[in-house]
């Protein structure tokens, strides 16, 4: 991975003094959250952990527990945009043309705590609050910060977003030394080993790891740039599951299966537990690799979902041949949209699969900077369950550290996503129906792109100020519409 920065600790006077700072601007701004797993912080990095550890008081190598915690705070700009036609037909999803700000914050608190040999518990509270861009509707993959959440509130909430055990079996070979991180004790495992897990997490703290191990919330803005976005992973709307995984290391190599719960209806957060018909199975597998002395990791996914949920082709016979099945008279589940004369999702919903298969690769080239890819393609004939509503998607891009100009814990990064529907998915959305997230009334269909450069500007240790531009050309797939420019800023703490 891109290294870890050995920049030197700040005095811990000052380090107090910036988090009471960065506490008080979390309190008094509306707190959001997010789904990837945190990225490791550099050893000379100030924080608890290590305070505790200078003084004597923790041992941070081999740790019995640990408390870590975070806030973010990210604004986001959009510009006035250019639109043949928005909401048409009575439709809901369209992305308002007009300027817009959205605001998203997270407050996070992550403790460990050892449990007994081999294993380890993890509890990690979360406060939230959001404002999307018009309420979250109108972007396909490209959805502009990737802290927002389907029906989220500006009103701060608290709630649990992990609640897990993890039992490591150790099966031999070299030792690999795990440095204390959120949702890591410090602690030496073998090369060769068994890892269970199971209970209340997001499915990428295991499956689909943030490229070269950077932290989301000091990466790119974008959710197109978390995980794939056509990966619908099952999730509630928060993007967090009940389940179990099991991994296998063997020196480069891993595989790892994990099934995990759906929502009971799409993108909500009451949870579907019956495991036995409702489900969200995925298996990868992972290589790591040196090419020229530069570490790269490969990997393949493959997800199965097997949920109540419609087909895109279904809805459209039911309309077809009954008008009186449309948007406006299902008495389930709906999205309330007020187009009469289009089919909807709801009149469709039944026990589906849903099925997608990924690739994803990244290397260094240098010690500071690497490159990343990731490609999927879903089967596209159902409605998107948890995630967006992408059918197949590939990005790629480049990140640095900050070694490269002398800034050693600097980060900055540029990249390109593109997104693509099925035919029966544009077929729908055509004929006025709606998703979760688009539907305008009519579409013209287009690769929905993104393009997203930022800077995180790292001072005094454990703050980073970040700077990021995204340009998205045809807006929920539909080249009626757009381009769209947006623009966002990012205070983040750790500690």
């Amino acid at each position: 991975t891109l290294p870890r920065s050995n920049s030197p600790k700040i005095p811990m006077k000052i380090s107090a003094q910036l988090l009471v700072s960065a506490a008080i601007l979390g309190a008094s701004v509306p707190l959001q959250a997010q789904v990837a797993a945190p990225g490791p912080r550099p050893d000379a990095q100030f924080d608890m952990m290590n305070v505790l550890t200078d003084h004597r008081l923790h041992n941070i190598d081999d740790e019995r527990w640990n408390v870590y915690g975070q806030l973010t705070y990210i604004s986001s700009w959009k510009l006035r945009f250019p639109a043949a036609y928005s909401n048409a037909g009575g439709s809901i999803n369209s992305l308002l043309t007009t300027p817009e700000r959205s605001y998203t914050g997270t407050a996070t608190l992550y403790f460990g705590m050892r449990l007994w040999p081999g294993a380890e518990g993890y509890f990690v509270p979360e406060v939230i609050s959001e404002q999307p861009l018009s309420q979250l509707r109108g972007l396909g993959g490209a959805i502009q910060n990737f802290e927002l959440q389907k029906g989220g509130s500006p009103t701060p909430q608290l709630y649990r977003s992990r609640a897990f055990i993890k039992q490591t079996v150790e099966l031999g070979g070299d030792p690999v030394i795990k440095a204390s991180d959120p949702m890591q004790l410090g602690t030496v495992y073998q090369r060769r080993r068994l890892v269970f897990a199971v209970g209340n997490f997001s499915i990428l703290d295991f499956f689909d790891r943030n490229a070269f191990g950077i932290d989301p919330r000091q990466g790119f803005n974008s959710l197109a740039f978390l995980t794939y976005s056509a990966y619908d992973f099952a999730s509630d709307a928060r993007g967090y599951s009940w389940g179990g995984v099991a991994e296998l290391y063997w020196d480069n190599w891993a595989i790892r299966f994990g099934r995990i719960t759906p929502p009971q209806d799409p993108n909500q957060l009451a949870v579907d537990f019956r495991l036995d018909r409702h489900f969200g199975d995925q298996i990868e597998i992972e290589h790591q690799h040196r090419i020229r002395g530069q570490l790269g990791t490969a990997r393949l996914l493959a997800y199965r979902n097997q949920e109540k949920m419609g087909r895109f082709r279904d809805a459209v016979a039911a309309f077809q041949s009954d008008p009186g099945r449309n948007a406006t008279t299902c008495t389930g589940f709906n999205y309330g949209s007020g187009n009469v004369n289009a089919p909807d999702l709801c009149w469709a919903r039944k026990l589906n699969v849903k099925v997608g298969a990924g690739l994803y690769v990244d290397q260094n080239l240098t010690h500071n900077l690497g490159i990343f890819f990731r490609g999927m393609a879903s089967d596209g004939s159902t409605e998107v369950y948890s995630y967006t509503s992408t059918d197949r998607s590939a990005s790629w891009g480049v990140l640095g550290k900050g070694g490269l100009w002398s800034r050693a814990q600097d980060i900055a990064g540029v990249a390109v996503n593109l997104g693509w529907i099925s035919r029966a998915h544009a077929d729908y959305l055509r004929l006025g129906g709606v998703d979760a997230f688009i539907g305008d009334g009519n579409l013209h269909p287009a690769m929905e792109s993104t393009f997203d450069i930022f800077y995180s500007l790292n001072f005094l240790s454990s703050i980073w100020l970040s700077g990021d531009y995204q340009h998205i050309t045809h807006p929920a797939f539909n080249a009626d519409r757009g381009p769209v420019d947006i623009f966002g800023a990012r205070l983040h703490a750790e500690f």
